[in-house]
């Protein structure tokens, strides 16, 4: 009987870690770069756990905007997703603090830096929030991207730009700037382009090729006003799933591959620059003066920022490293 009992404990545990499958969604296309480094992921996972652990992977939006799948996330209809900064500040507001306007202006290195010196400070309060963060992208340089033809801040003023419904950083940005912002999910910015319904977009270059924007705009103010991140995250309750193996073989194959989607990021946001000017996109330079002003509005967005959406800590962190 005492066998029985031990193999049936044994047998149970077993059967705890059987065969899991982890279904995550992202905006990525195929075909991309990045959605390369995440199929080469998912083929390395399945073979270093024989089979046990497998990520299913919906590209393209076709699970819905970042919104739709976090809370379908939330539900259990999805177990993770790359999620960029506004969302993430959905599950952890204080990661945000890398997208604080002209923190970084052209510097890559500096921004990717500054990601890895936090990534256990996001790692811990994404955690608290029921979520585990297998790596942080860094995206790339954030350009403000027209229909119109603006050549200063002052000639910003009026223009409909699209905002990330929910994107109170972005709020900030816009109110600072003066911009009539127009809350839209990102899978209607194409279409409202054409319209009219907004005049501008903000992306970094690989998201506006990607997004197919390059068709719909004119005109590229060429001085990035943030550096975008986004993070590869699932839910506690499928982790939990995984033995401790598998967990420790899923984070080091995930942080593997993040690394390279980074290396490959900063090459492919030059590519895709060069698309846009080959398309025809006019590259927008604006005047020293308006130029030595992100500063102060970059402070003024702090200011509206602090303790409401990022915390002083987290300020005080970013400053820091600045």
């Amino acid at each position: 009987m005492k066998k029985i009992v031990i193999s049936l404990i044994i047998l149970s545990c077993q059967m705890t870690y059987a065969k899991t499958s982890i279904k995550l969604a992202t905006l990525v296309p195929k075909g991309t770069s990045w959605a390369n480094t995440l199929k080469d992921m998912t083929k390395e996972i399945k073979t270093a756990t024989d089979g046990e652990v497998r990520l299913k992977i919906y590209y393209g939006g076709t699970q819905g905007d970042e919104p739709d799948v976090l809370r379908k996330l939330r539900i259990g209809q999805l177990h993770g997703g790359i999620f960029t900064g506004k969302t993430l500040s959905e599950i952890y507001s204080d990661i945000r603090n890398i997208e604080i306007p002209f923190n970084f202006y052209h510097d890559d290195q500096k921004a990717l830096k500054a990601i890895q010196s936090q990534e256990s400070f996001f790692n811990k309060g994404i955690e608290s929030k029921n979520f585990v963060n297998l790596g942080i992208y860094g995206i790339g340089k954030v350009y403000v991207v027209s229909s119109k033809k603006v050549t200063s801040i002052e000639e910003m003023k009026g223009v409909k730009m699209w905002a990330w419904e929910g994107d109170q950083l972005i709020a900030a940005l816009m109110e600072s700037l003066g911009l009539v912002s127009v809350p839209l999910a990102i899978t209607d910015v194409t279409s409202s382009l054409s319209t009219g319904m907004i005049d501008a977009a903000y992306a970094p270059p690989l998201g506006i090729v990607a997004l197919q924007w390059q068709n719909k705009i004119k005109y590229l103010i060429d001085f990035p006003t943030a550096y975008s991140i986004g993070a590869l995250v699932v839910t506690k309750k499928i982790w939990s799933k995984l033995s401790k193996e598998h967990q420790d073989i899923v984070m080091k194959i995930s942080k593997k591959y993040v690394a390279k989607a980074n290396e490959l990021a900063v090459s492919d946001n030059e590519a895709s620059l060069k698309v846009l000017k080959e398309n025809g996109v006019e590259l927008i330079q604006f005047s020293k003066e308006d130029l030595a002003n992100a500063e102060s509005i970059r402070t003024n967005v702090i200011e509206r920022l602090r303790d409401k959406v990022i915390s002083s800590k987290a300020i005080k962190r970013i400053e820091d490293l600045r």
